[in-house]
Formats: structure tokens, sequence, C-alpha cells
């Protein structure tokens, strides 16, 4: 037999009951709180705060926002040229409050020689008017020295080379070159580049500084000196000098010495003819010799 599924509508049961809808009860409506006034805040105890109105019955305290924040004045930036430039604390420490309180410190000019400023002020104008000049630039003037020292012994001897230049170096006051053979020579055993000697230059201040000396402590040093020839001009105005011993020079000393040697010095000077070389060198005070002497000499 078949079950009937069917279910009677006349038959309810507790399960099968659903609630009928009713009608929702009106809600008694409750007094609404009154609003506590609200805390004071640190701000508000140096400005008073303002007075609300009282609420209304019934109505909801509406909440306050918030305050908002005060905008800052934008403060125009500052250009790059006009930032002041970063310095150390330490720096800034160190340095004086103002420029008077480090006083700055005297720098003296070097002082021109004394053989040019005896050129510009009394052999210049002399040879102007000696020899009838139309411009100051005319007048003959020096322009360079030279000092050689040549060794043969250098071939042989390896530490002369060295010896002369320590010596010829503390007489000029300057570092000298080392001088070598030009061409190889078979009967003098000599070969191309080989070193003969040293030579230094000298111009401007140590030019006029080495004359001074030469002229009033060198020369006089020498045995039996009676002046300086007049005949060794080139016919253009330049002076050759021979010394035959170095130790004349007051630099020198004898005990570092490992022998006497001798040296040539050319004046170089900007003279066309003789006769102004040679009155150029004797307004300077080179002890030339006289020339009745050297006639007598000659003869």
């Amino acid at each position: 037999m078949q079950r009937n599924n069917r279910i009677d509508p006349e038959d309810k049961t507790e399960s099968a009951e659903t609630p009928e809808p009713t009608a929702m009860e009106p809600v008694e409506e409750q007094p609404a709180e009154e609003a506590k006034p609200p805390r004071k805040t640190r701000a508000a105890k140096s400005t008073p705060a303002k007075e609300s109105a009282p609420p209304k019955a019934g109505a909801a305290p509406k909440a306050k926002a918030p305050p908002k924040a005060k905008a800052t004045p934008k403060t125009a930036a500052v250009p790059k040229a006009a930032a002041a430039p970063r310095t150390s604390t330490r720096r800034a420490a160190a340095a004086p409050a103002s420029e008077e309180e480090a006083p700055k410190p005297e720098v003296k000019a070097p002082q021109p020689p004394r053989f040019l400023i005896k050129y510009r002020e009394e052999v210049r104008p002399a040879l102007i008017s000696e020899f009838g000049y139309t411009n100051p630039m005319e007048a003959p003037q020096l322009e360079k020295v030279t000092i050689n020292i040549g060794m043969a012994e250098a071939l042989t001897n390896p530490r002369a080379l060295e010896n002369a230049t320590r010596d010829l170096a503390m007489i000029a006051g300057q570092k000298p070159v080392t001088t070598r053979a030009r061409k190889s020579i078979a009967g003098f055993k000599l070969r191309e580049g080989m070193a003969l000697g040293v030579m230094v230059t000298l111009r401007g201040h140590r030019m006029y500084n080495f004359l001074d000396k030469l002229v009033n402590a060198s020369l006089p040093r020498i045995r039996d000196f009676r002046g300086i020839s007049r005949s060794a001009f080139d016919g253009h105005g330049n002076y050759s000098l021979g010394i035959r011993e170095h130790i004349i020079f007051p630099e020198i000393d004898y005990s570092q010495i490992d022998r006497i040697r001798g040296l040539q010095i050319a004046v170089i000077t900007s003279a066309k003819t003789d006769q102004e070389s040679i009155r150029l060198l004797e307004l300077l005070g080179f002890p030339l010799v006289r020339v009745a002497t050297q006639e007598a000499a000659t003869a």
C-alpha cells in the first residue's frame, strides 16, 4: 500500500502554527537628558566660551565640531643667493668678532738691489747726458751674466763634476746646468753627449746682486790685483772676465773643496759699441785698468 503524504488542511499541529501579525504597540517617548556643558580646555581658559542656547526639549544635543587649526602664514622663500654661507662652528668661534681686532701683518716689498738703484739714479742719467740719447731707453743696460766652468778632468773623474756643480751653485745662488760635447773628437777621446762642465745664467735681481758681490768683495781678494783689462770686449758691447781661482768668493769654504778651479764670467749688455759698454761698467764701479797703465804694460 502506498502511504498518503498529503496533509489535511484541517489537521493543524503546533509546529505548523504561524503567529498572526499584530499591530506594534506605541513606544513611550522618554524625556531627553539635559545636555551637559562641555569641559573647559586649556584654550578655553584663556578665552571665554560663547554661551550656547538651551537645547530644545525632546531634541538630541548636537555634537560640536572640533576647532579647525589656524593656518600658519606662508613665509616667502629666501633666494639661494641671499642665503648665508654655511660655516662650521669651530671656524666661527676661531674667527675674530671684527676686522679691527685681527690686525693684518704688514708685507714689506723686497728692496731692489743696490746696483740696480745706482744704475737708475746715477748711471743712466750720466749716459744720457754724455752720449746725447733722445730716448732714455737708448741708454745701455745689463741684460744677463753667464758663469761657466769647463773641466777636462770630468772625462776621467765623475766626482769632479759634482763638486764643481756644488761650488758654482753656492757662488751664483742658482742651480747650474751641465754642458755636453756637441760632436765627437777622436784626438781628445771625446764623444758626443759627454759632460764637459757646468754653466749658469743670471738675470734680474740675482744678476745685480752677483755683480755687486764680484766688484766689492771678490775682486779685491785677488793677489796683486791691479784692475781688470779693458781689451776683453768683443766689439758688440759684451765683456768677458776670466778668474783663475774660484776661492775668491766668500761662499767657498777652503776645507770642503777638492781642488782650485777657474771660471769664466761673461757680462752681456745692450750697448752697440765698446765705448758705451766701457763707460757703463766704469760708472757701475768695475775696476778697469787705466788707459796709460795698460799702454805701458803692453809696450
